[in-house]
């Protein structure tokens, strides 16, 4: 099994790349906190689980089409969310994910197993489907100077489409084989990942909220085999452990 603990760990690589929203960002615990206040003013029935889900199916849906800032994915995320959830969304509403996305929380491991990170010695850097401002915020709540940031906004497409990655390569000046990749959505990284040769490292971050949560689920989506990761790991403390930092 690729996931099997007695297997070393990574080897022979340079940098480390995550996925920012998800991973290193409690980002289903911010979608829930901004939804919050517009369900309970529209009075709707709805559980966590399937609140994330309508986000995880609608945020896929528009960004599998033609590429727009993600200030907009977030406004049609939200609209699609709305149609999903039953209930007409009033104009000032769609900014909900906008407004909210730099104040989402990072997990409570995250800050320190990055500093353990930069403290080994490692180069870090982060692939985000996200635009730069809106990254701001982020980075301040993540405490660490990351060595390369590429954002969906800066190639103009979003992961899981190669592109992003191809520029990360570029950018960076690493070999695909030569980069660990560490996320939580196999949809949107694992799987381009170990298509371009990555070692990846599945950060499963499992909140108990379902199965999908806010990332579309790979086998439903027909996503190939390429999607299982190297290594799985809990949390951030668990990839640290893993490197043996």
């Amino acid at each position: 099994m690729p996931n099997d603990a007695a297997r070393p760990g990574p080897r022979d690589f340079e940098v480390i790349s995550f996925d920012c929203y998800g991973t290193l960002i409690d980002w289903e615990s911010g979608i829930l906190a901004a939804m919050h206040p517009v369900i309970s003013r529209h009075e709707l029935v709805s559980r966590p689980d399937e609140v994330l889900a309508a986000y995880a199916r609608a945020e896929a849906a528009v960004e599998a089409g033609a590429y727009m800032p993600y200030r907009e994915v977030l406004r049609r995320t939200f609209a699609g969310m709305a149609k999903d959830l039953g209930f007409a969304p009033q104009a000032d509403e769609l900014e909900t994910l906008v407004e909210s996305l730099p104040t989402w929380h990072p997990f409570h491991d995250t800050v320190a197993g990055l500093r353990r990170l930069k403290a080994a010695g490692h180069k870090l850097a982060i692939i985000s489907n996200v635009d730069e401002d809106l990254f701001v915020g982020t980075a301040q709540a993540l405490q660490v100077e990351f060595d390369a940031v590429i954002t969906a906004c800066s190639v103009g497409c979003y992961k899981p489409h190669d592109a992003i990655f191809e520029r990360a390569f570029e950018r960076i000046g690493v070999a695909p084989k030569h980069m660990l990749h560490a996320a939580q959505s196999r949809y949107h990284d694992i799987g381009p990942g170990r298509r371009h040769g990555m070692q990846t490292v599945h950060v499963v971050r499992d909140s108990g909220r379902g199965s999908v949560g806010a990332t579309p689920d790979v086998d439903e989506l027909d996503t190939d085999a390429q999607a299982v990761a190297d290594w799985s790991v809990p949390d951030l403390a668990g990839l640290v452990a893993l490197l043996g930092c």
